[in-house]
């Protein structure tokens, strides 16, 4: 893909000229958020912001969809809009378990807290959400294919929305 390049270029350029090499994970991470964002673009959802960062935690994705059934996870507001906080997992292999199987309890909890988070910044607006999970896999440097999983949990209890 055109954007591993471009990653691989920075990277070289920084360390030659004297910057610090950005470590191989967080090189692989980026590109898996910008495939992942690019993924759910093409899907037509409305990108709002990556890396949305609170206290509590960090969210990798933030999207609106407004197709019909795009909130039919959660909670109130008009059918068809709805929020969506995305984390993406990105991975060179899949020898011992799939990608979303790395967002346990711990981490859905602090995606649900810090989704709230999000939510206070918008003076709590009565939207339905959705937590969704990106699976990015990579070949070689480049992305292989991109499995996205909708719905994939909901708010960890006792956090609740609306």
């Amino acid at each position: 893909m055109l954007g591993s390049g471009r990653v691989n270029l920075l990277a070289k350029l920084k360390e030659y000229f004297g910057g610090k090499p950005e470590p191989e994970h967080l090189r692989r991470g980026k590109l898996g958020e910008r495939a992942a964002r690019r993924y759910l673009k093409d899907q037509g959802l409305k990108f709002l912001t990556a890396n949305y960062r609170s206290e509590r935690g960090e969210i990798d994705l933030v999207f609106r969809d407004r197709s019909p059934m795009g909130g039919r996870s959660m909670v109130h507001a008009n059918e068809g809009d709805c929020l969506v906080f995305v984390e993406v997992k990105t991975r060179s292999s899949e020898a011992w378990t799939r990608p979303a199987s790395a967002v346990n309890a711990a981490k859905r909890r602090r995606i649900s807290r810090t989704a709230l988070d999000y939510l206070r910044e918008l003076d709590e607006p009565r939207v339905k959400v959705r937590f969704d999970i990106v699976e990015v896999l990579l070949a070689a440097g480049e992305v292989r294919e991109v499995r996205h999983l909708p719905c994939a949990f909901q708010l960890s209890a006792p956090y609740r929305h609306g």
